[in-house]
């Protein structure tokens, strides 16, 4: 396995582990005598939209990390501590996601934990886009297959894709329920709208 393999390989696994503790958060509801276990899975409504959203932003953003790392041919010492930054901020996913959880019913905490779990957000498109700076930048850590300034170009199309998370922040302050879901339609956006790497027009599809 080449450098860029095991650093993909360790990637992959530090992100399996962020959605498996999605689910460790969704706790069995418990009953007093009388009343309806149907109702009681019912009230965790907030437990299971965190869960999803969440996991779709950390699953399409494995997606894309793979897509991107089929690409990288070697790495460099700034290349990895970047993404070990990509992956500190997806390790921490599941906090924000428990206590948004946790609180979306609430009035006044549901607005401070929706802006935590959209600063963690920020924080994560930030790392994911630095990560890709530093690949464009000389272009040297590519393989064959990319082109190299078309690849640069898409700098700025990358950086605005990111503006979204900014403004989820503000949205916290109005709606929890509402700044989720505008997650998970970002988490959709990067699903089917992401930033192709762009190829050489000689060089064969992978």
């Amino acid at each position: 396995m080449n450098e860029s393999g095991r650093v993909e390989a360790f990637s992959d696994g530090v992100f399996a582990i962020a959605v498996t503790l999605l689910v460790l958060d969704i706790k069995v509801p418990k009953t007093a005598e009388g009343d309806s276990l149907w109702q009681a899975l019912g009230a965790q409504w907030p437990s299971y939209a965190a869960y999803v959203v969440s996991f779709l932003v950390v699953g399409i953003m494995w997606v894309n990390h793979h897509q991107l790392f089929s690409y990288v041919a070697r790495v460099d010492r700034k290349l990895m501590f970047l993404n070990l930054l990509v992956l500190m901020v997806v390790s921490a996913v599941p906090w924000p996601t428990a206590m948004l959880a946790e609180y979306l019913r609430e009035d006044a905490s549901s607005h401070a934990a929706a802006a935590v779990y959209s600063l963690v957000m920020v924080l994560m498109a930030a790392a994911f886009q630095a990560l890709w700076w530093h690949l464009t930048r000389t272009g040297h850590l590519f393989d064959a297959r990319v082109d190299v300034e078309a690849a640069r170009a898409t700098r700025v199309r990358f950086a605005l894709g990111s503006l979204g998370y900014p403004i989820t922040v503000g949205l916290a302050f109005v709606s929890a329920p509402l700044t989720l879901a505008a997650h998970g339609l970002l988490a959709l956006y990067y699903g089917f709208n992401q930033v192709p790497v762009p190829t050489r027009p000689d060089q064969a599809a992978p």
